[in-house]
């Protein structure tokens, strides 16, 4: 009898089909409309996508996304598409690599489908998030359990829940920071995704989240899941990859959105802040991504630094992120077996 495949499933967040407005709305509404990622009352979260979000910032952010498309479209599904074909290439015919969106096209739906006949022995779901949190890991999570709990034949599904503190994922980074010549830059800034603080203490078990402002300096039992934790783990991890002192790095939180508050500190204060003190040169790390998209490369490579030089900094160099680097397919090689 013929061996049956393991499937792997790399999931990314999701990108507009478009930069026009009418597609960056759509994808709003099913990015937003998600419960995980705001996480109010059914009835709040309507109204507030629906009647505030999409009509008013779909067209700003069709803007932006307009900056960022380029011959091959949205650098994040380019990049995504890339990283499923190398990664199929270096497995080899025993696997079978796809890749989906959670928010629009490659719906998740549709790409499962693609696993159901043949049947496979196991699939295998990398979430593309490095550090866990219920917004992304969780709802991927969620979205294909709900899927395969219809199908008659339910293989072994394993899910990678975090890969923050992987060898290959910290030494893959590095490797493309080091391009970079981080010695020669003033300060260094490990900017990642933020999330409201509210999110935090739901998943806080151990009534530890947020108690001060050491609370995530390091990881342990207590704080395992929680996504701040992770992120200042992968920030120190690098730093010692690196070889960067504590005194000449700043681990940070970038894109928040609305009024409550989201976790700390915030990047674009921190980048105000080291500009007025008199620092000139700053490389910028964005390890929540493992693809290149909007918030790297819009809102790192160019709000930020017009931001910084608006404060008396010179140069913000945004690190690229993993892409189609040959590390960043290693790593996933490695996350796959």
């Amino acid at each position: 009898m013929q061996s049956l495949k393991t499937g792997i499933l790399l999931v990314n967040l999701g990108t507009p089909d478009s930069p026009s407005t009418a597609d960056v709305r759509k994808y709003l509404r099913e990015f937003l409309s998600d419960p995980r990622v705001i996480d109010i009352s059914p009835l709040g979260r309507f109204a507030l996508v629906n009647f505030i979000i999409a009509p008013f910032r779909a067209p700003k952010s069709a803007k932006l996304y307009k900056e960022i498309w380029n011959q091959n479209g949205s650098p994040l599904l380019y990049y995504t598409q890339k990283q499923k074909n190398l990664l199929q290439d270096k497995l080899g015919p025993q696997y079978q690599v796809e890749f989906a969106m959670r928010y629009q096209s490659p719906s998740i739906h549709s790409v499962l489908e693609k696993f159901r006949t043949p049947v496979f022995k196991k699939i295998k779901v990398i979430p593309l998030f490095p550090q866990y949190a219920s917004a992304s890991t969780g709802s991927v999570q969620q979205k294909i359990m709900e899927i395969v709990s219809q199908w008659q034949i339910v293989p072994e599904i394993e899910f990678v829940n975090s890969f923050h503190n992987q060898a290959e994922f910290i030494s893959a980074f590095a490797a493309i920071g080091k391009k970079h010549r981080p010695e020669t830059y003033d300060h260094i800034l490990f900017s990642f995704h933020g999330l409201p603080e509210r999110q935090m203490r739901k998943a806080d078990s151990f009534n530890h989240c947020l108690v001060n402002d050491t609370c995530c300096n390091t990881l342990t039992e207590k704080n395992a899941f929680c996504y701040r934790a992770q992120c200042f783990d992968t920030g120190r991890l690098l730093a010692e990859a690196l070889q960067i002192n504590k005194e000449k790095y700043t681990i940070c939180f970038q894109s928040r959105l609305g009024r409550d508050p989201w976790i700390k500190p915030y990047s674009d204060e921190i980048i105000k802040s080291l500009a007025k003190k008199g620092i000139k040169k700053l490389l910028v790390f964005a390890p929540a991504f493992t693809s290149d998209c909007l918030e790297t490369i819009y809102e790192i490579g160019v709000e930020y630094d017009e931001l910084f030089k608006k404060h008396g900094g010179e140069k913000i160099q945004l690190v690229e992120s993993l892409n189609d680097s040959a590390e960043g397919i290693q790593m996933l090689e490695k996350l796959s077996k």
